[in-house]
Parts: C-alpha cells; structure tokens; sequence
C-alpha cells in the first residue's frame, strides 16, 4: 500500500512537473513570437502617389514644430546657453544614427507601418509590445507638447491675458512638478481636433506643403534677422554682466539665484549642461520615422524614403542650429522668455512688429506639427489593437466614415488631459526618454536582421538548409564529446560553416548583439554617473570601464565574422555592426542624463504597460490566428483610412 502510495505520488509531480514545463515554454513561445518578415511589396502601386519632394515635405513638417519655436529657449534659458546649438548637433547626430536604420527597414519593407512591426518581425513580441507601447508615449505627450506649444504662441500674441486670467481665476494649488494653472486652450485644442479626426479628416499633402513652406520662410526670417541683429558678446557673458543686466528688473530668476543660470561664457552650464540639453533636444528630430511609415503610399519607397529621411534630418538640423544661434545672439540666455522666447527676442532687440508675424508662423508650425503627430497616433494604437497586444476594442471601425473611433477618442483623452496638467519641459524629457528607447530597439532590430537568414525561403533553399543541419547534427566520429563539441562551437564563432546566414549563424548574433546592448548600457551608465573619476584614471571604475571596451570589441568582432543575407536591397546601414552599436550607445547615453523625476515618470508608464501585456495582451496576442479574416470591404477600409494600421 505505502509503495503504490509513493508510486501515485512520483507520478503526480511528475505530471505536475511535465505540466508547469510546457506552461512556462509556452509563456516563452509567446514573447518571442515573430511575424513572419512577408514579400517585400511592390511600389508603384495603385495606391502610391508621394514622391521624395512629398515626403520631406512630411518629415519637415512634424519635425519643425514646437522644438524650434519652444524648446529653443527654454533649453538655451535653463540647460545649455549658447551652447544650444551644440545640444542639437548632438541630438542630430544621434537621430542620424537611427535615421539610417528606419531607412534600411523603409526599403526593406516598405509596405510596414512603424518600428512597432521592424520589432515583430525580428525581436518578437515582447520588444514588438514594448516598441509600441514607447511610441504611445512619444505620439501622445507629443501631442500634448505641441499644444501646450501653440496655446503659448497665441497666449504672446494677446500680449499673455489668457494666462494671466487663467493664473487669476484656475490657479492651481498643487505640487512643484504641475504647472501653476490649467491650460484650458491647450486641452481644447486637443479634443477640437479629436473630433475632426473622428469625423473621417486625413491629413493633406498640398496643405501640408503649404505650412512647411510658410514654416521655412518664418525659420529664415528669424535666422538672418538674429545674424543682423545679433551681438556676439553675448556668447561671452560673464557674471557680472547678468548682475549689470538684472539690477532693478523684475526677473523671477533673481540675484539669490544665479547658480542654476550659469557661470557665463559659450558654455555657461559645462559639458553636463550640453550633455542634459542634447537629451531634452532628442525631442525635437521627432517625426522623421514618419516618413518610413508611408511606404505604401511612396511611389518608389525603397529610393525615396532613405533619401527622405536624411534630407528632412538635414534640413531641420540647419534651422534648429540656426535659430538656436541667432536667439542667443539677440538675447542674453539668462533673459529668454521661455514660453514665447522668440517673438520676445525681437522685442527685446527692438523689432516690436517682427513678432508678430513670427507669432503666425509658430501657429502655422505647430498646427501642422499638431496634425502630423495627432493622425499616426490612432493608426499604431489600432495596430496593436488587432494584434491583441491591447484591449480589442480600440480596433473597432466605425464602418460608414472608416475611422478607429475608439482609439481616436482614447489617444486624444489622454493626450488633452496631459496638455492640461503638465508643463512642457516635463512633457518633453518623458517624450525624449521614450523615442530613445524606441529608437535603440528599432536600431537592435536592423542589427539582428541583417544577419538572419532571408525568412522567405524558396522549397529548394530550405531543403538545403536541412541537408546542411542534419549534417551538423550527424559530423564525425571523432566529432563526439563535449570537448569537440565546445571546439566546434568556438571554431563557428570566428569560422562560420556557410557563407550565407544560417539559423545556427544568425543566433549566435542574436545572442552576441543582446549582450552588447548590455555592456553598452553598462558603460553609459559609468560614464554618465562618474564621469570625472573615469577620466582622471581612478584605479576601480577605469580599470571597468576599459575591460567593458574590450569585451565590447570582442563580441563585435565576433559579429563581424558572421555572414551577412546578401538580399539586395537599395539602401542599406553601412559599417555593420559598428554604425548601430555606436547608435545604441549614443541612444543610452544620452538617456542616462535624465533625471530621476523623468525616469519615475516612465516607470509609471511602464508599469501601466507591464500591466496590459501580462495581464491581457499575452493571453489574447495568438488567438486571431484562429479566426476567419474580416470581410474583404472592412479590410479596404482600413488598408484606405488607416494606412499602415493593417501590415500583419
């Protein structure tokens, strides 16, 4: 009896065991889960009508918004001084960086919607739903930015009544890191154009044109003028001239507060200061993953859109570092006007009625910033939505005008209430510390993807890679034990059996690139926290800092070695694997200078995030597999109105 009592026992664990086994490998399958990378589409399609001059048109357009009209000066005021204009130089090398790679995936699946599918199809779920969820945040505070953004613009041109009666009658009693009133204008701004979107608007190109074009004469009127008006004592000032300039004003940056304002000089704040300015200015080259978003609608994607994105990066780059340069030229930083620094710039030198037709080009500019970063925002939400990865429901079509009014109205709530309670510089570091991460990840995928073997593999190639694995599997006699076993292994790292990428090729990339992404992030870390110990040769953190170096160039060289697919491809990354690993350092670094009210803020939308994808998205993301397909009307009308919502 006591042996059939232990027979049932071992017998039940072991079920149990057996059980709790397949559960967790299952859990497993699923956040690794890819979409299969399908046939590159072809262009020229009856749907394409964008040329390249169209899509930096596009990529202007959301990227010349509330960062050169706002964040020039609050940046210049209160992180960098003159030396704004290296902060976006930094930040544009780093988007450059990432440029390459979203016009690498632009001309290798042109027909894809956003870095949220480049996740899917080469990291997985789990990185597909952090992806997405990253770019929720970027596209919905965006949005909120660039309103608060427009509601300061008109505010300056009603000489700032609406918020002196807004501060007289809504003030807000609240803590230090809410503004001191509610922006009623920015939030109505907001749900205005939620219920245009609603109603079945899209977005415009001629119109779009229009405002770009309105935007860069505004830009070049505002460059010339500081150059004229301009004095370059101004990039030398000193303490003693604040104190000569602020005796007797009224500033609210007073006497008692000079140290948050500098020490004077091009570089008043030091090389900290430039470094925590390039990672607030990230924000203002976001939008040029746009253009990579309409490949569908481009008539030769894989020409156009690497083109256009780094045209749209050049271009903006020039009028930031040009603005930049002639706001502080004009004024003293320390006297910038943070909200509506550069109509008050052209008071300040005299210029009385210059501001205001600058004041109507803001408005211009950010309007169509606005509508550019308020139209993708649905598309991806929606995306995610038939993916399971959120709440089904946020996919839901109204049929008759064709547009996801449910994530409309949940994107545009969201991004209303945060125009209304936070203020801009806020608002605008969370938004940096999300497009980084998005960014690197988008810039991993590129990296991984170029090593893995081609996933549309014709009958012939994959019995070959069947031959060639089994062959593998079966070696030699004196191929057997563990010590051959390890031989071969480490053979394969610096020989690889084929020249073209293998499964047991591309995992051995997969595999070094995740620990690369490690070390990276490792010495970013050591250098943002302790940077002047590592370089004044302290004995502990520089002795870790150079063993990271190394290990760094070992597992690069590593992949180095490996085959890369020789698929064509018009354009691609040059320098692999180093140009993405530089990236992704870069990306980290400069995500390391955030401070910590920033990073608790993303910890919060994580943890929100973490929450939906465990507790709904993991459950739901595979079970569409086993449903009918909608029918093929609702299928044209969310490929016609949603574009890009429908890439699966």
């Amino acid at each position: 009896m006591a042996l059939c009592l232990t027979f049932s026992a071992d017998h039940n664990m072991s079920a149990t065991s057996r059980m709790l086994h397949r559960y967790v490998r299952q859990f497993g399958q699923k956040l690794v889960h890819r979409r299969p990378l399908e046939a590159r589409a072809e262009s020229g399609s009856s749907e394409a009508h964008l040329n390249t001059v169209d899509l930096v048109s596009l990529g202007v357009g959301r990227m010349l918004g509330a960062g050169v009209y706002i964040l020039v000066g609050s940046v210049a005021k209160v992180r960098a001084g003159p030396a704004t204009v290296i902060c976006f130089l930094v930040a544009g090398l780093s988007c450059v960086l990432s440029g390459l790679c979203y016009a690498e995936f632009g001309a290798r699946v042109p027909g894809s919607s956003s870095a949220y599918f480049y996740s899917y199809i080469t990291m997985g779920q789990l990185c597909a739903f952090i992806t997405g969820w990253n770019l929720i945040l970027s596209l919905v505070i965006g949005t909120a930015c660039i309103a608060r953004g427009w509601s300061s613009a008109l505010d300056s041109m009603t000489g700032n009544h609406i918020s002196q009666g807004l501060q007289g009658t809504l003030s807000l009693h609240v803590p230090y890191f809410l503004p001191t009133y509610a922006d009623f204008v920015a939030m109505g701004l907001v749900l205005l154009l939620t219920g245009v979107l609603v109603l079945g608007a899209r977005e415009s190109t001629p119109v779009n044109k229009v405002f770009t074009v309105t935007n860069l004469l505004v830009l070049s009127f505002i460059i010339v003028s500081g150059f004229i008006k301009g004095d370059l004592h101004n990039w030398e000032l000193t303490e003693q001239d604040y104190k000569l300039n602020t005796s007797g004003s009224t500033d609210t940056y007073s006497l008692e507060r000079l140290d948050p304002l500098g020490y004077g000089g091009f570089m008043p704040f030091g090389f900290e200061g430039i470094l925590h300015g390039a990672a607030t200015c990230v924000y203002a080259f976001l939008g040029f993953d746009s253009i990579a978003m309409r490949g569908e609608e481009a008539l030769n994607p894989q020409r156009s859109i690497p083109f256009s994105i780094m045209i749209s990066l050049f271009i903006c780059f020039l009028a930031y570092f040009g603005v930049s340069a002639a706001l502080t030229l004009m004024v003293p930083y320390y006297q910038i006007q943070p909200k509506s620094p550069l109509p008050q710039a052209f008071l300040h030198v005299g210029w009385g009625p210059a501001r205001y037709f600058v004041a109507v080009g803001t408005l211009c500019a950010l309007t169509s910033s606005l509508l550019g970063t308020m139209f993708p925002t649905p598309r991806l939400v929606c995306t995610m939505a038939k993916d399971r990865l959120l709440f089904r429901g946020l996919a839901w079509i109204y049929d008759h005008i064709g547009t996801p009014v449910v994530a409309i109205i949940a994107s545009g709530s969201i991004a209303a209430v945060m125009a209304l309670l936070f203020e801009l510089t806020d608002l605008v570091d969370l938004v940096s510390v999300g497009t980084l991460l998005a960014y690197s990840l988008v810039v991993f995928a590129v990296l991984v993807l170029r090593y893995q073997p081609d996933q549309i593999l014709s009958k012939k190639e994959k019995t070959e890679d069947k031959i060639e694995m089994k062959s593998e599997i079966e070696g030699s006699p004196l191929d057997h034990g563990p010590e051959a076993g390890t031989s071969n292994i480490l053979k394969s790292l610096w020989f690889p059996t084929s020249p073209i990428p293998t499964q047991k090729s591309g995992q051995i990339v997969y595999g070094c690139a995740s620990l690369l992404v490690l070390l990276l992030t490792l010495l970013s870390l050591i250098l943002a926290q302790w940077p002047s110990q590592v370089f004044s040769g302290d004995p502990g953190l520089t002795t870790v800092a150079v063993l990271l170096l190394l290990l760094i160039t070992g597992v690069t060289a590593i992949i180095w070695r490996q085959p890369q697919d020789p698929t064509y491809l018009y354009f691609k990354v040059p320098a692999l694997p180093v140009l993405p690993l530089v990236s992704i350092f870069v990306n980290v670094y400069l995500m390391m200078q955030m401070t910590s009210g920033t990073w608790a803020l993303f910890g919060i939308w994580a943890v929100i995030g973490s929450v939906i994808y465990f507790g709904y998205g993991i459950r739901h993301s595979l079970e569409e597999n086993n449903e009918p397909q909608p029918p093929a009307s609702i299928s044209q009308t969310l490929d016609k109105n949603i574009r890009g919502a429908g890439s699966s």
